[in-house]
């Protein structure tokens, strides 16, 4: 057994906590030594990580504390063989069989018009391009992915993606393009846990496209890689798939699990790359996060925080200023200014995993391999809906100005981004956060006038009626 696990510190234990600290601290170090410092003695990680993730995006253009942060992960990180612990990336030295594949044909003709499913209807032609300018005008998303999602419908022969073998690890996620790029005749190489109901789901999608599933087992019934166990049978045999490979990240895990997995999708993806030079990235962002903006940006959310209602204003003053505070300071002139939307609620854990993902993204980008990365927009998934208090957050994010989606339409929208981006490479950006605002759908966190966490609380007083 390879379980990659992390590392023991001094007390002998292996803490996710002391884990993401020492991780964060390091990349802090490559730019702003005094944040660094702080991170690193921060004596309650759980409660008190949230400044320190906003550091990172204030430290530097965002390239050195990517790099840092990375060399961090996969030098700290450790796969426990046979009870000794090794490096990460030691464990694709291992022998190691690779699974069996079977494939999964669609018997449907492929769609051939980007067609994206909203409340009752389905957007396409004049439609999409009337919602596109009605997200653009509330703050819902940046321009740049209304005019990405209008240039993919307007050359409706980039949906196919036979040409590439889409890697969707994490095959069964709700955001995943894995049915969309079924749907559009593409193949689908899909990479999840050996959970039978999972890989129905799964297969049933595949059926329904037009395209081609390649999973690892000999049917649904056997199928699937914990790539926690499993990661040097599951590099021999992706490299076993011919084709021009995109290795798309689109897992999930609860709790201490998702920096573990995150880490061992990226040791994947690094030596799969230095297997098959040329292999594509793929990276979908959480909206609940920090991230560099412009100006622009600013004035619509401050526009917004100026017109806020008489009941705002009363709460913010009875709350002693704790509630409903305005998203980017008055006397702040920062460039990037700082769209802060981490929500607490989910955890130090959940931020780090993610921003290995961005980190790898920015890195990967620079150094010339082909990557796409896009927000996504907050939406109703399982992961989100099965905390009460996210859930109730959610029903009652309208209330103040942000917009979040079914999964259905956040799936097809944040598809058609990837193919735009698989369509148009483009160069790394001097700034790596002006990169991560191209294709944004944030739902209006970022334009929204306060700042997120702190109104976080009334949205879900109001959705739980």
């Amino acid at each position: 057994m390879n379980e990659v696990v992390f590392p023991r510190g001094a007390d002998g234990r292996r803490s996710s906590s002391e884990f993401g600290r020492a991780v964060v601290a390091d990349a802090l170090r490559a730019a702003d030594p005094g944040a660094a410092d702080a991170a690193a003695a921060e004596t309650d990680w759980r409660k008190g990580y949230l400044p320190h993730f906003r550091a990172l995006v204030a430290a530097d253009d965002g390239y050195a504390t990517a790099a840092a942060g990375l060399d961090s992960v996969h030098r700290r990180m450790r796969v426990q063989r046979d009870g000794e612990d090794i490096a990460l990336d030691d464990v694709f030295a291992l022998e190691a069989e690779p699974p069996a594949t079977f494939t999964v044909d669609g018997g449907e003709k492929a769609e051939t018009e980007l067609l994206i499913p909203y409340g009752k209807e389905v957007l396409r032609g004049d439609s999409l391009s009337r919602q596109l300018d009605t997200w653009v005008t509330a703050g819902v998303l940046e321009a740049s992915a209304a005019e990405m999602v209008r240039e993919v419908a307007a050359n409706p022969d980039w949906l196919d993606l036979s040409d590439h073998r889409l890697v969707v690890l994490g095959a069964g996620a709700e955001l995943g393009p894995l049915p969309a790029v079924l749907a559009w005749g593409g193949t689908v190489v899909g990479v999840d846990l050996p959970r039978p109901a999972l890989w129905e789901r799964v297969a049933l999608a595949a059926r329904n496209g037009a395209g081609r599933l390649i999973a690892p087992g000999t049917s649904p019934a056997d199928a699937g890689i914990d790539l926690l166990s499993g990661l040097p049978e599951t590099a021999r045999w992706l490299l076993g798939v011919e084709g021009h490979l995109v290795l798309g990240n689109y897992v999930y895990a609860p709790g201490g699990a998702y920096p573990l997995v995150s880490a061992a999708v990226d040791a994947l993806g690094v030596h799969v790359q230095k297997q098959r030079p040329g292999t594509g990235l793929a990276f979908l962002a959480t909206p609940t996060d920090t991230f560099g903006v412009p100006a622009e940006v600013v004035a619509q959310a401050t526009s917004n925080y100026r017109s806020r209602s008489a009941a705002a204003r009363v709460t913010h003053a009875v709350s002693g200023g704790r509630l409903l505070k305005p998203h980017y300071p008055s006397d702040s002139d920062a460039v990037p200014a700082i769209a802060d939307s981490l929500v607490p609620q989910q955890g130090p854990n959940y931020a780090l995993a993610k921003r290995i993902q961005r980190w790898r993204a920015s890195v990967a980008r620079q150094s010339g391999a082909e990557v796409s990365f896009a927000v996504a927009p907050p939406t109703t998934t399982r992961s989100v809906t099965s905390n009460r208090l996210l859930a109730a957050a959610y029903a009652g994010a309208h209330l103040f100005g942000v917009e979040v989606f079914a999964p259905a339409t956040s799936n097809r929208l944040m598809a058609a981004l990837l193919v735009h981006q698989l369509r148009n490479p483009r160069p790394a950006a001097p700034q790596a956060w002006t990169d991560e605002n191209v294709g944004a759908v944030h739902g209006g966190l970022w334009r929204v006038g306060y700042l997120p966490r702190t109104a976080l609380g009334l949205a879900a007083v109001r959705g739980f009626f």
